[in-house]
């Protein structure tokens, strides 16, 4: 499985962080409208990544879900029917979520930069330092740690567990105000 060590943090906006990350930036900006939706999986996660009618990503993967970076193994299979499979996967095993967003991608040496605005959420960054095959982990947490310092994150940014995660718990919340 490729693997890689993400950290995901909160942003009071994206035009504020847009010129710190475009000064680092090896290359980018590539924007990409995605709308993710989750199915039921036992042992980590499955999601199919929509970018239009004919083009699209099963993504399964497994990460811890805590603050700070954290090591992710995933595997991709592209798809050029993601409706079909979207149908055919909510039938057979359930949809557990479903993430919008706009995300504008730049790479910073091996690192891909993602400002995200998430629809019901707000603005992130996530940071995914790909790791080769034979390297340790914490070579891939120390880069993110110091780009993180690099591009002004602190550690109250840093944010536990997915965008599904983040938008079950504001609709609980929700749910127990009304």
């Amino acid at each position: 499985m490729a693997r890689n060590t993400e950290i995901k943090a909160r942003l009071a906006g994206i035009p504020e962080l847009l010129p710190r990350v475009a000064a680092l930036a090896t290359g980018g900006p590539e924007e990409i409208d995605q709308d993710d939706t989750f199915f039921r999986c036992a042992d980590g996660r499955l999601k199919l990544r929509t970018f239009s009618e004919d083009r699209g990503e099963l993504i399964f993967y497994r990460r811890a879900d805590r603050q700070g970076p954290k090591e992710s193994h995933y595997l991709i299979a592209p798809t050029a029917a993601p409706g079909d499979l979207r149908r055919l996967l909510a039938q057979s095993i359930g949809v557990t979520g479903r993430v919008v967003k706009h995300r504008t991608v730049y790479l910073v040496g091996r690192t891909r930069v993602h400002l995200d605005r998430v629809e019901g959420l707000g603005d992130f960054l996530e940071l995914e330092v790909v790791l080769r095959d034979d390297e340790d982990a914490a070579a891939g947490i120390d880069e993110a740690h110091a780009l993180m310092d690099r591009l002004g994150v602190r550690a109250a940014q840093l944010v536990e567990g997915a965008y599904v995660d983040l938008l079950a718990a504001r609709t609980a919340r929700e749910g127990k105000a009304s």
